[in-house]
């Protein structure tokens, strides 16, 4: 994020609602470079950073040894394909964040957070109208949005993020 005040207060909310005392396993989706990955690995038990550009998790890897953490492990791939894997591995995370594409979640994403039963999703968005159809879909599979923080990154846009805790019903 180029607005590094503004990043800060996003991250700052991803933390707050991800609700974290240490003992808890996060899979971060769509984790990029882990910037939020390597925050919640500060307060969690184990944290998986799942992203499908390489380089990226590379960079994510460095990241974590440059600041000594050793509890997030990274992960290649398509969190499409690869969040059913976890589930089929027997990964069981307590809180799921998630900071897709604009597009958002495909259905096999947000089947499989169901599947996996975390007490609460933090879901980061650039686009409320995704974020609206995947909270929608979420509901649906035993899930409701909380509360929901835009956090206003591109001062004079009309874009904006939004930070949103989506709880098991």
């Amino acid at each position: 994020q180029v607005n590094t005040a503004q990043a800060a207060v996003l991250y700052n909310k991803a933390i707050e609602y991800a609700g974290l005392t240490g003992q808890q396993v996060v899979i971060d989706a769509y984790c990029g470079t882990g910037t939020i990955t390597l925050f919640l690995a500060q307060k969690a038990h184990k944290v998986y950073g799942i992203e499908i550009v390489k380089p990226a998790i590379l960079d994510a890897q460095k990241n974590a040894r440059d600041n000594h953490i050793k509890n997030a492990e990274f992960i290649v791939g398509d969190a499409t394909i690869v969040m059913p894997r976890l589930y089929k591995q027997g990964i069981r995370p307590d809180v799921v964040v998630v900071d897709p594409p604009r597009a958002g979640c495909t259905p096999t994403v947000l089947e499989t957070f169901a599947s996996m039963k975390p007490e609460r999703i933090v879901y980061v968005s650039c686009n409320p109208a995704s974020l609206a159809r995947d909270i929608e879909i979420l509901d649906g599979l035993g899930y409701k949005a909380q509360e929901i923080q835009p956090v206003d990154m591109f001062g004079q846009t009309s874009h904006v993020e939004s930070v949103a805790l989506i709880e098991r019903k």
